[in-house]
């Protein structure tokens, strides 16, 4: 089998376009340096890369201040930071929901066995789809947080976060947003979604390495956050404390400046491509499989048929096969790449009903699949389905 498509993005984007590699490159062979460790002008030029970077990214989400970009290594990293800093206190409740990552719900689960604090987990329906009025039905005296995930990376439901922040907005309640699976794939706008903070990772739609990420912290909003980690900012040696502006307030130690010189190669490409025709191609290859793969027996695939309230994420079981077992098929004898299992998401899994039979097996799009190849892959699981060859 020499076809290879890589139908894992939601984990990482692959392949990447080739001017990521090339910055990679020319930054370890030709700058190397540490921004702000030094005034010569190879770390003058890493500073300049970084400050792209953010500028980018706040073009990119419709953000006012590129100060306001906060680098971070992943969305896992910036979800921590989001959390921890501003749940402190341990008459604290939290909101979240059935569809979030195990990057929000652990760090919730740390803070409820450190400090006691209360989460409600709203539910979703049988498509992973969360109703806005049951978060704001969950609303307490002390809710601090509502903690949502925007797009899910086990069968693609795309949540309505612009409702669910004008209820934040409404009650006062800090609103943060994971965009892991949404930023790169989707328009996103910081101010119309009334978000407080909005973590995502560099890795997958951004097209950047791994190792990079950001987390955006709406202005003024910064105040009201904890840092979880002091150290060298290559600004203000002279005190004993941290840095309060921005983002050296929440920047501490070298930059993964590499990786971030790839990341900003990533961005123009999205930029340059444009975020519209990028969540278009996405639709297609939505309607695509879901046509291809609709009503087969034996086979079910997870998630909203309503292509305005879903992603290229496509859970699927076969009868008859295990996730593993079926991921390994489709990589061994048609050269199809996915992912297999609960994919960092219990409660995704008990929701759609898969919890208890080991997951699903996962297939996810990215800017460089085509039509050919989703149409290869849907007819590829409905033959197996079918119990037929290709």
């Amino acid at each position: 089998m020499t076809t290879r498509i890589y139908f894992d993005n939601a984990a990482t984007s692959f392949p990447k376009p080739e001017a990521v590699y090339e910055a990679v490159d020319n930054y370890g062979r030709n700058i190397g340096a540490s921004a702000g460790r030094g005034a010569y002008s190879e770390a003058m030029e890493s500073a300049e890369i970084i400050q792209r970077c953010r500028q980018l990214l706040a073009e990119l989400l419709n953000a006012d201040d590129p100060l306001s970009m906060i680098m971070t290594f992943n969305c896992t990293d910036g979800l921590s930071l989001a959390i921890k800093g501003i749940i402190t206190d341990p008459d604290s409740h939290v909101i979240t929901t059935c569809m979030d990552h195990n990057s929000v719900l652990r760090p919730l689960n740390a803070l409820q066995e450190r400090l006691g604090i209360d989460v409600t987990f709203v539910k979703a329906d049988s498509e992973g789809m969360v109703d806005p009025l049951d978060i704001e039905k969950a609303i307490k005296s002390n809710t601090k947080l509502i903690a949502v995930v925007h797009g899910s990376n086990v069968c693609g439901s795309l949540q309505d976060v612009n409702a669910i922040g004008r209820i934040a907005k409404k009650h006062n309640i800090a609103y943060l947003v994971d965009a892991a699976q949404t930023v790169g794939h989707v328009p996103i706008d910081v101010k119309a979604m009334n978000v407080d903070m909005l973590a995502f990772p560099g890795h997958k739609a951004l097209l950047g390495p791994l190792g990079t990420g950001a987390l955006y912290i709406r202005p003024g909003f910064e105040g009201r956050l904890s840092t979880l980690k002091e150290g060298g900012t290559g600004s203000k040696s002279e005190l004993a404390t941290q840095p309060e502006f921005m983002p050296d307030r929440f920047e501490s130690g070298s930059h993964n400046a590499i990786g971030i010189a790839g990341l900003c190669k990533g961005l123009e490409y999205v930029l340059e491509r444009g975020i519209d025709n990028i969540a278009s191609h996405d639709r297609l290859l939505c309607e695509r499989f879901l046509e291809i793969t609709d009503g087969v027996e034996n086979l079910t695939v997870y998630g909203p048929r309503n292509l305005d309230c879903r992603l290229g994420v496509f859970s699927i079981r076969i009868a008859g096969f295990e996730p593993q077992e079926l991921a390994a098929i489709l990589e061994k004898e048609y050269g199809i790449l996915t992912r297999p299992g609960l994919h960092c998401a219990p409660l995704a899994h008990k929701t759609i009903g898969t919890l208890d039979v080991n997951g699903t097996t996962r297939l996810s799009t990215g800017p460089f699949i085509s039509i050919n190849d989703i149409e290869y892959a849907g007819r590829t699981v409905v033959a197996i389905a079918s119990l037929k060859s290709l």
